[in-house]
């Protein structure tokens, strides 16, 4: 780290007397205190000083550095300015735009008296890369209004110290461009378009009338947007399709006046407008108007040639959209010419036999069920990525994005045979609390309703929640238990398949009974067993039980009103959805849509990548695959991270552990590309338990939650592996992360990817190495203490 200098651009001493004989005295008589204390002093320019401050102590793990200069009260010197610098990327810090400035004189004399005639003074702050984690969460007042305020100046003994907000300030090239357009029936649709690299949150208001001041608009809101302190709303922006920025468009009154707004690119880092925040006027909206802001530069700033560049920018996003969504169709558009040559192929041979005819149909509806989906596909899709407070870990009850806070850590509470006594909800119950002091905040209950299968995932009258796991009442009575220790409960929502209740004609089991009694068009019209009616499946379909048709509107209206009922009914706060492969996600985002969960994950679960009988080392297009389900959801729910648990499985078992990093040393995994929609896991009822389908290298299992407990998302731990000889250590770990704060969009610093070591730093935090070879963290910026360590794991705390 580079040393720390005082400086500053503006001249900043305020002499008692203004003459050019005291400044003379007053530089000499700084220059003997200097020699006198032993301080070197590097002169900036002709009108400030520079000096490295020097690390003094740790308080509270922050590192502290500090500089000391003797005062003498009886000169004239009215006050003191500076500001900070890191030498290391030349980045200055100041107090809210403006220089620190430190009384020498009034408030000092009035506390001083006779006894002390020399006062010191200290100013002092943590590690340069933690000033804002440090400083930021205390909203202190401009100086003007603690000079008015004298009870604020407290002296401790002989020397007094106050602590200041520091904004770190960098340059960055990039820029916003904000379309404002009408949207007809006293709509407006106000885009906005940067290419700020990251997850960009964008935190705004807007203004009812012609005060500018911040107002929420009328509901409903955009999906997924979070209410920031009932003042402004926060809502994610969309990234692009080529990775080139984000986006993000909504709908207002028309009535409404203008937007305000500021740009969040994570719990630190804000962007506004020199300062202030950017607003937008949306009065005489017509056909569309547009006001951009590059690096922070007003419209009326600019000059003809900056805004021809600016209309030229514009140009080419609206054509790049155009291309996309040519290039978008034209696989459908060649299917329909096609289809019109063999129609015409058809007819020339006039060979209009029942088959021929069939086959045509078919096509035509899977490529109207293409043109559905690129029709949903290409509505908005707001995504949730709200950033709390860095010590907040208790979860909010008003969310309903689908993906909770942030800070959530997911128990699964059965296993394969919880079943088997039929009081799995009464067995399950006198371990809450013990669940709750563990610290885990979300528990997945297995699936509740009547099914063929014990296990509940052959599910019949979805409006019977009398299972093999217990009743109705005691499924209820269980969930209040949960929530009185503040854990959020899943439930195991089944929409994919659904056994019938009675047989047709020809003796196929397709018709359904119970609250849900459907027809065999519930049941899509390529499934090979169960002679359904509807349209094509948009998944793959689920060979033991008919797949229901969820284009079908009655299907989809009714399984809305089932998960809302559950909600409702039973009290679960979201779900975790088994078999999602095997239908659009875009129906789920409908489902989720509806029934607002707190947090929602998807079984996505694909083959990773092999060759030759060996995992290939880039598994790009398998997690790639996961996020294409999560984007088709709009990013409303999470999806188990399979690609992360199948890597693990060959770096521990053949210690490999180089594949937990990927080309551009990311996480290997779902993790690394999108982790605040990842849930991390190593074994579930599955993949463990006494299936066994896919079991976690045996004696590894440390190893496993050791990565998945410190990393970004959410991770999930199997109940199995809870009540067993684990238990202290994963109990260790889900300590330690909760301590620290590590959430589902800490940053990963992946600082070794060996043969037999992996090693990383999460958000500066934890240090943690899986495997057998030697790793201990580097000790140039932080002080690490060993907190946890097990077979082939360690974990280091920064003090």
């Amino acid at each position: 780290m580079g040393s720390t200098t005082f400086g500053n651009e503006t001249s900043w001493l305020y002499p008692y007397k203004s003459n050019l004989y005291f400044f003379a005295l007053l530089i000499l008589l700084l220059l003997l205190l200097a020699y006198y204390v032993g301080i070197y002093y590097v002169f900036s320019q002709d009108y400030a000083i520079e000096t490295p401050l020097k690390r003094s102590s740790t308080v509270e793990g922050q590192a502290l550095y500090e500089v000391r200069i003797n005062y003498d009260s009886s000169n004239p010197v009215a006050a003191m300015n500076f500001v900070l610098k890191e030498e290391e990327t030349g980045a200055w810090f100041q107090h809210k735009g403006r220089d620190f400035r430190i009384p020498l004189m009034n408030n000092l004399q009035q506390y001083a008296g006779n006894e002390a005639q020399r006062q010191s003074f200290s100013i002092w702050q943590g590690s340069l890369n933690q000033l804002s984690n440090f400083l930021m969460k205390h909203d202190v007042s401009d100086f003007e209004d603690q000079e008015n305020n004298s009870n604020i100046h407290q002296i401790l003994m002989k020397d007094y110290y106050e602590e200041y907000s520091v904004i770190k300030a960098e340059f960055a090239q990039n820029s916003l461009t904000v379309t404002v357009k009408s949207g007809g029936a006293n709509k407006m649709l106000v885009y906005f378009d940067t290419d700020v690299p990251g997850d960009v949150t964008i935190h705004w208001g807007v203004c009812k009338d012609k005060n500018i001041r911040w107002e929420l608009p009328s509901a409903p809101f955009p999906p997924s947007t979070r209410i920031f302190r009932q003042k402004a709303l926060q809502t994610a922006l969309q990234p692009k399709a080529d990775g080139s920025g984000s986006w993000g468009l909504f709908s207002l009154e028309q009535e409404i006046q203008g937007v305000l707004f500021v740009l969040k690119l994570n719990e630190y880092t804000w962007l506004n407008n020199k300062g202030t925040d950017f607003y937008i006027p949306l009065t005489n909206v017509i056909s569309f108007s547009s006001q951009s802001c590059t690096d922070c530069i007003s419209e009326d700033q600019l000059s003809s040639k900056e805004k021809d560049i600016r209309e030229d920018q514009q140009q080419l996003v609206d054509k790049n959209q155009t291309i996309h969504q040519v290039l978008y169709t034209d696989e459908i558009i060649s299917g329909i010419r096609n289809l019109v040559t063999d129609i015409s192929s058809v007819r020339g041979k006039k060979a209009k036999s029942r088959e021929a005819q069939e086959s045509i149909l078919q096509e035509i509806e899977k490529l109207a069920a293409e043109a559905y989906s690129i029709f949903r596909s290409s509505s908005p899709a707001f995504l949730e990525e709200s950033i709390l407070e860095s010590d907040q870990t208790k979860i909010s009850g008003n969310v309903s994005s689908g993906t909770g806070s942030g800070y959530e850590i997911l128990c699964q509470g059965f296993n394969w045979e919880s079943h088997k006594s039929g009081r799995w909800y009464c067995e399950l119950k006198p371990k809450v609390v013990e669940l709750a002091s563990l610290g885990f905040t979300i528990i997945w209950l297995p699936p509740p309703t009547e099914s063929v299968s014990p296990e509940g995932y052959m599910p019949k009258d979805l409006y019977n929640l009398n299972s093999r796991y217990g009743s109705m009442e005691e499924l209820k009575d269980l969930v209040k238990g949960f929530h009185a220790v503040e854990i959020k409960v899943l439930g195991d929502a089944v929409l994919n398949h659904r056994c019938a209740h009675y047989q047709n004609a020809n003796g196929i089991w397709n018709i359904f009974g119970g609250h849900l009694n459907w027809d065999d068009r519930a049941i899509v019209a390529d499934d090979p067993h169960f002679q359904g009616r509807g349209n094509k499946s948009s998944g793959d379909n689920f060979h033991a039980a008919p797949n229901i048709d969820h284009s079908q509107d009655f299907v989809r209206k009714d399984l809305k009103e089932w998960l809302c009922w559950l909600r409702k009914e039973v009290g679960y706060d979201g779900w975790r959805l088994d078999f999602v492969r095997g239908f659009w996600g875009g129906y789920v985002g409908d489902y989720l849509e509806a029934s607002e969960p707190y947090f929602a994950v998807g079984e996505y679960w694909d083959s990773l990548s092999y060759k030759y009988g060996e995992m290939e080392f880039n598994q790009d297009a398998h997690r790639q695959r996961i996020i294409d389900w999560i984007n088709a959801t709009n990013g409303t729910a999470g999806a188990f991270d399979v690609t992360t648990k199948g890597i693990l499985h060959t770096a521990l078992e053949k210690c490999e552990y180089w594949r937990l990093s990927d080309e551009k040393g990311k996480p290997a995994g779902v993790v690394g590309w999108w982790p605040s929609r990842a849930v991390t896991f190593i074994e579930n009822h599955d993949t463990g338990s006494t299936q066994g389908h896919w079991r976690f290298p045996s004696g590894k299992e440390m190893q496993g939650y050791a990565y998945i407990l410190t990393h970004p998302g959410t991770p999930a731990v199997f109940y199995d592996h809870i009540f067993s000889h684990y238990q202290q250590e994963i109990s260790k770990l889900i300590s330690i992360r909760r301590r620290c704060n590590i959430h589902c969009r800490s940053m990963v610093k992946i600082t070794k990817a060996e043969k037999d070591v992996y090693a990383a730093e999460i958000d500066e935090k934890v240090a943690v190495k899986i495997g057998p070879g030697y790793y201990e963290p580097l000790s140039d910026s932080h002080d690490w203490v060993l907190a946890a360590e097990g077979y082939e794991y360690k974990l280091w705390e920064a003090s």
